[in-house]
């Protein structure tokens, strides 16, 4: 389970957009998301793959946990 940090992510249309990154990034990931805290959590197998996408997208991504 990974934790990322996303400042931007400020609402639940935030959410949605980080949700469609994840979608295409990792597959059936089952993102939880933390909009008070502006975390996600989700299983992943390469983190910086997945990080490359949130910011590429334009989200200000960073991996709080492994």
């Amino acid at each position: 389970m990974m934790t990322i940090r996303i400042p931007n992510m400020e609402c639940g249309g935030c959410a949605k957009g980080v949700a469609a990154t994840l979608a295409k990034a990792a597959p059936g990931a089952a993102p939880q998301f933390d909009l008070e805290k502006r975390e996600v959590r989700l299983e992943a197998a390469d983190a910086a793959a997945i990080l490359a996408a949130l910011r590429a997208d334009g989200w200000e991504a960073e991996a709080l946990s492994r």
